[in-house]
C-alpha cells in the first residue's frame, strides 16, 4: 500500500473511538433536550408562579447547559474529524507521541503519551496536548530538556526516547 493511501486509514483508526464516544454523548444530550427537558419544563410550569419556581429555573438552567454542551460536542467531533496525521511531526513530539522522560531531581523515568483532551488519563500516563505538561512537550525532540510548570512547581525532564505516532503505526 502506498504511503499516501495509509494516512486516511490511520487517521480513522486513531480518531474513530474518540468520535464514537463523543457522538454517543451528543445523541444522549440531544434526546434529553428533545424529550426529557420539555416534560420537565412543562411539569414545572404546572407549579404556578414562575418567580418562585425553583423546579422551573432548574429545568431552564439544565436546558441551557445541555444546549451549550451540544454545541461544544459538535465542534469537537468536527475538529477530531479533521485531524491530519500527515501534519503531525515525524521527528518531534506531537499528537500520539510516546515520550520516555527522565526526572533527575527524583531520579525516575516517566512515560507519557500525548493525546486529545477526551483521551486524557494522567494516572495512566495519557497526557492531553492541551495540558501544561502536554503543551511544554509539543515540538520537542529526543535529547531535549524540558521544564514543565505544574501545580506542584517547575520540573525539568530530559527526553530519553521519543516514539511518534508514525513510528507506532509502522510497528503494528
Amino acid at each position: 500500500m502506498k504511503r499516501s493511501d495509509e494516512a486516511p486509514l490511520q487517521e480513522r483508526k486513531v480518531t474513530q473511538e474518540i468520535k464514537q464516544k463523543l457522538q454517543a454523548e451528543l445523541d444522549e444530550l440531544e434526546s434529553e433536550l428533545r424529550v426529557h427537558l420539555p416534560k420537565e419544563i412543562k411539569r414545572a410550569l404546572e407549579f404556578g408562579d414562575l418567580r418562585e419556581n425553583a423546579e422551573y429555573r432548574a429545568a431552564l438552567d439544565r436546558q441551557n447547559i445541555v444546549k451549550a454542551r451540544i454545541v461544544e460536542l459538535r465542534q469537537r467531533i468536527s475538529e477530531i474529524g479533521s485531524i491530519d496525521l500527515s501534519k503531525v511531526p515525524r521527528d518531534r513530539a506531537g499528537y500520539g507521541s510516546t515520550l520516555l522522560l527522565y526526572d533527575s531531581e527524583r531520579d525516575e523515568e516517566i512515560t507519557y503519551r500525548l493525546v486529545t483532551p477526551e483521551e486524557s488519563d494522567p494516572q495512566a500516563g495519557m497526557i492531553s496536548t492541551m495540558s501544561p505538561v502536554g503543551k511544554s512537550l509539543l515540538g520537542k525532540e529526543e535529547g531535549d530538556e524540558v521544564t514543565v510548570r505544574t501545580p506542584a512547581g517547575a520540573r525539568t525532564f530530559e527526553i530519553k526516547r521519543l516514539t511518534t505516532i508514525h513510528d507506532e503505526v509502522k510497528s503494528e
